[in-house]
C-alpha cells in the first residue's frame, strides 16, 4: 500500500463511470452476457485469474463485493480476503478449507464460545479432533501437537477473558512443525495487526464489528496467503458463503471512517481504563498495567488498543454484579460490539464455554464492557454512580 493506511481508505474505490464517491450497489443472481462466447472468456479468464473478480453466476458474488475484497485485500497486506454473511461464517470457511476427517486441531482455550462448539463438539462428529491450549502457557500447545494436527487456530485477544499470546513463537511452532495457522483478528483488525504480514496462514475479521461500525450489518473476512489460497477459492466455491451486495455496500462505506472511529475508542477506553484501575475489586482485562505480560504481549505486537474490555469483578453476591450493569444509563444491553455505541454484558460462565485454563473463582464475574464514541467523562459518571452496587 504505497498511501497510509488512513488515506488510502478516503480515496480508494471512486467510481468514475457514474460519478460517484462510492460505488455503487450491483445486485444479481443472474450475470447476464451476450453472447456464450463471452460466457466461455469470462471463465477462462477466472481460472486464470481467480482473484480478478470473473464472475459467470450472481452466486461467487458482484462489482460490488469484489470491490470490498479488493479494499480489505490491500488492508491486510494478503494474497486475498473471502468475504462472508458473518464474521462465523469467516470462522467456518477457515476451518472448512483445510481439515478433514483424522485431522486434530490445536485451539486457543479463550476462543468465541461458537469456534469452541463448532470445534469441540460438531466437528468431532465429522472425526476431527480439537485440543486446546493455554494463552499464556504455549507449552501445552506443543505438547498436542501429532502428526495428524493440521491446523492451530488463535484468537487474540482471548475472547471475554482477553488474554494476549506470544504470536510470534506460536508462528515458530507452527512452521517447525509445518501446521496451518489461522487467528481470529476481529478485536484488533487490520488497523492494529497484520496477522498475514507477521506470518499467519488465515486471517478473520468479524465485519459485523468495527468494519460496519454502525451495529446495522452483518458480514465477514477471511485474509489468506498464496499458501491456502487454493484451498480456501474451491471451499468458499462449494458451500455458498456468499455476502450480500447491500452489506458489502454498507460496510465499503464504513470502512472509511475505520481509522477515526478505531482512534476515538482507542481514546475513549484508555480514559475508562484508567479510572477502573482504582477499583481494588475490579480487574481490568485491557493492556493497560504496564508490568503485565497481557500488556507486553499487546504492546509486542499491536499498534493500538481497540475499545472492548472486560472487567473480572470480586463480589460475593451476583445480585450486586448485576444491579451494577443494569444500572448503567448511557450502556445499551446486547451482543456483539464494535459501534458507534457503548454496551455492557454481564457475562455468564455458560456464555465463556467449557474452558480448562479460565481462571474464576466462585466470588469472581466478568463484566464485558464496549466504550463507544461518547464523551468518555459521562461514560466515567455513568460508571462511578452504577459501582456504588458493588459491594
Amino acid at each position: 500500500m504505497s498511501k497510509s493506511f488512513k488515506t488510502f481508505l478516503k480515496h480508494t474505490a471512486k467510481d468514475f463511470h457514474n460519478q460517484s464517491v462510492n460505488p455503487p450497489v450491483v445486485r444479481a443472481s443472474t450475470i447476464i452476457f451476450k453472447s456464450m462466447n463471452d460466457i466461455r472468456k469470462t471463465q477462462s479468464k477466472a481460472q486464470k485469474n481467480p482473484i480478478g473478480g470473473h464472475y459467470d453466476y450472481g452466486r461467487q458474488g458482484t462489482s460490488t463485493t469484489y470491490i470490498l475484497q479488493k479494499i480489505l485485500t490491500k488492508l491486510e497486506e494478503s494474497y486475498h480476503v473471502f468475504t462472508t454473511p458473518t464474521g462465523f461464517g469467516a470462522v467456518f470457511l477457515a476451518i472448512f478449507s483445510v481439515t478433514r476427517p483424522g485431522d486434530e486441531i490445536i485451539a486457543a482455550d479463550p476462543v468465541y464460545s461458537p469456534t469452541r462448539l463448532l470445534t469441540e463438539k460438531y466437528l468431532k462428529e465429522f472425526n476431527i479432533k480439537t485440543t486446546f491450549y493455554n494463552p499464556h502457557d504455549l507449552k501445552t500447545l506443543e505438547r498436542c501437537i501429532n502428526k495428524k494436527t493440521k491446523l492451530i487456530f488463535v484468537e487474540n485477544p482471548g475472547s471475554n477473558s482477553f488474554d494476549f499470546q506470544d504470536l510470534n513463537k506460536i508462528l515458530s511452532i507452527a512452521k517447525k512443525n509445518k501446521i496451518l495457522t489461522a487467528i481470529d483478528n476481529t478485536w484488533g483488525t487490520p488497523y492494529y495487526l497484520k496477522p498475514i504480514k507477521l506470518g499467519f496462514d488465515m486471517s478473520i475479521v468479524s465485519a459485523t464489528k468495527y468494519y460496519s461500525g454502525h451495529s446495522d450489518v452483518m458480514g465477514g473476512s477471511l485474509a489468506v496467503n498464496k499458501k491456502v489460497f487454493p484451498k480456501v477459492k474451491a471451499a468458499d466455491r462449494i458451500s455458498g458463503l456468499r455476502l450480500g451486495p447491500d452489506d458489502a455496500y454498507l460496510i465499503t462505506r464504513g470502512l472509511r471512517t475505520l481509522d477515526v472511529r478505531l482512534d476515538r475508542h482507542r481514546e475513549n477506553a484508555k480514559k475508562v481504563a484508567e479510572f477502573l484501575s482504582k477499583f481494588k475489586n475490579i480487574k481490568l482485562l485491557y493492556p493497560y498495567k504496564k508490568n503485565s505480560y497481557n500488556f507486553r504481549m499487546w504492546k509486542k505486537y499491536y499498534s493500538g488498543a481497540s475499545g472492548l474490555m472486560g472487567l473480572k469483578i470480586k463480589c460475593k453476591n451476583i445480585k450486586f454484579v448485576r444491579k451494577f450493569v443494569n444500572s448503567l444509563k448511557l450502556f445499551g444491553y446486547g451482543y456483539s460490539w464494535g459501534g458507534f455505541e457503548s454496551l455492557a454484558l454481564h457475562q455468564e460462565y455458560r456464555e465463556t464455554g467449557n474452558r480448562q485454563y479460565l481462571n474464576l473463582s466462585k466470588d469472581e464475574h466478568l463484566v464485558r464492557l464496549h466504550i463507544g464514541l461518547e464523551d468518555p467523562n459521562d461514560l466515567i459518571a455513568d460508571l462511578k454512580k452504577s459501582l456504588k452496587y458493588i459491594k
